[in-house]
């Protein structure tokens, strides 16, 4: 440990008493062939400080990465900038690792930044299986990479009416089943949404599984997004109304606005009933969509208004009682 200079100054001259140490923040970088601090992003991630750098150098790093919420303000990014260049892997399904045991990222850390690199979690079909696990305040995910097959990525700040914020920018996401879920207040910006192809002529699945508390404005927006798919015409739904836990106040929140839609999502029952629970029970809209999916006027495909519309902003999802503003 080491005082900062002018600290070293006071004590020589024997002025004042000596202030708290000042430490700066660590850098590490982490690299498979042995080139950097450490060969494991975990071992990088426990070594850090808060705020704290971590470069990962191109290469696939097997196993769960957990960052605690002690570790706040911290950075993990690809050394490349090419989110491919760096894979995070993992292949445990929840049914024998549970939820979090099962996320191949684990991010409990409020204000970090992950950057630049892939996360996926390769199990495939038969059991939730997490590539992100999003479980802290203001987390900011940027060129990033998303992959799996069934609850691909989670934001979940537990149960109550508290909520954690995510913005997701530039990035991709891939799955099958409610593969974007939770109750957090999660915006996915400028990004690519797919679902998988699973081969089904009726049914190849949902993108978002919403449990917004109903004291919560805000749920998940999609906003300058894709949403593409190789699946058969009209056979994926935009999301299913998930009551979490049966509870009657987890009320999803969802919005599609801005976005072009390909023709793989469904006119009539784009939006889909789960667990006995009505999707009317649950908020969801869309507004100013484009392409062969966009709206074509059905009863089940709301449509916000427009004056409706200038309050469901990226800003206003993230901006909580603190004004944080990531948006790009």
């Amino acid at each position: 440990m080491v005082r900062t200079a002018a600290a070293a100054v006071l004590v020589t001259a024997g002025l004042l008493a000596v202030p708290e140490p000042a430490f700066a923040a660590t850098s590490f970088t982490v690299a498979t062939d042995g080139s950097g601090n450490y060969t494991t992003i975990q071992a990088a991630v426990a070594a850090s400080s808060a705020s704290g750098v971590i470069t990962i150098k191109a290469g696939t790093y097997y196993g769960q990465v957990q960052i605690p919420a002690s570790k706040s303000g911290i950075t993990l990014q690809g050394a490349t900038g090419t989110s491919g260049d760096v894979i995070i892997t993992g292949n445990v399904p929840q049914s024998t690792g549970g939820v979090t045991g099962s996320a191949t990222v684990y991010n409990l850390a409020p204000n970090s930044t992950i950057k630049g690199l892939t996360m996926q979690n390769t199990y495939g079909a038969g059991s939730q299986a997490l590539a992100l696990y999003a479980a802290g305040d203001r987390q900011v995910y940027r060129n990033v990479q998303m992959k799996g097959y069934q609850d691909t990525f989670l934001s979940w700040g537990g149960t109550g009416t508290s909520q954690i914020r995510q913005y997701v920018y530039k990035s991709y996401i891939s799955g099958a089943v409610d593969f974007i879920y939770g109750n957090g207040a999660v915006v996915i910006d400028s990004t690519t949404i797919e679902s998988l192809n699973i081969g089904s002529s009726s049914n190849n699945g949902y993108v978002t599984a919403a449990a917004t508390d109903d004291s919560n404005p805000y749920g998940f927006l999609i906003t300058r997004s894709v949403l593409k798919s190789a699946a058969a015409a009209q056979t994926v739904a935009l999301g299913r109304c998930w009551h979490a836990g049966n509870a009657a106040d987890a009320i999803g929140q969802v919005l599609v606005r801005d976005s072009t839609i390909g023709g793989h999502i469904r006119q009539a029952g784009a939006w889909q009933d789960m667990s006995g629970w009505s999707w009317r029970t649950c908020r969801f809209n869309e507004y100013n969509n484009t392409g062969a999916g966009a709206t074509t006027g059905t009863s089940d495909r709301p449509q916000m208004s427009a004056s409706t519309a200038a309050n469901y902003t990226a800003q206003k999802y993230l901006a909580g009682s603190d004004g944080w503003n990531p948006v790009q």
